[in-house]
């Protein structure tokens, strides 16, 4: 007799089948992506506080922070899943509205959100790190 009960799989069993389609790998970063934001902001928060203190808190910032290459990857890496949290939040935006639903379509529509994606992301890399 078959048995139709749910079965616990092992986190390797379920990254097995989820690391082969594109979709769930849109959904996974799309989530860390979100995580990475909602972390990062209250450091920008705090250097925004400090830059608009005075003017002399605003040189700070400007010499001492940004001078330093971290903290220019921290804000690159805010930026970075920033524009891929908009760019995934998007295209979950026109699956809502029911474009892009069927398997092929939305596989393509993953794809198509990553390379938008790695273009904002490397554009960003060169603003603000060089």
């Amino acid at each position: 007799m078959k048995s139709n009960r749910p079965v616990n799989l092992s986190m390797g069993q379920v990254l097995a089948v989820n690391l082969r389609s594109p979709v769930a790998i849109a959904s996974i970063l799309h989530r860390l992506s979100g995580v990475i934001v909602f972390l990062l902001i209250p450091v920008l928060l705090w250097l925004l506080d400090q830059s608009l203190s005075s003017p002399e808190g605003f040189a700070d910032v400007q010499t001492h922070i940004f001078g330093n290459i971290f903290v220019r990857l921290v804000i690159w890496a805010f930026a970075a899943g920033l524009i891929y949290h908009f760019v995934m939040g998007i295209k979950h935006l026109l699956a809502d509205l029911g474009f892009n639903e069927e398997l092929k379509s939305g596989r393509m529509a993953a794809i198509v959100s990553f390379v938008v994606s790695a273009i904002g992301i490397i554009a960003a890399f060169i603003w603000i790190v060089f």
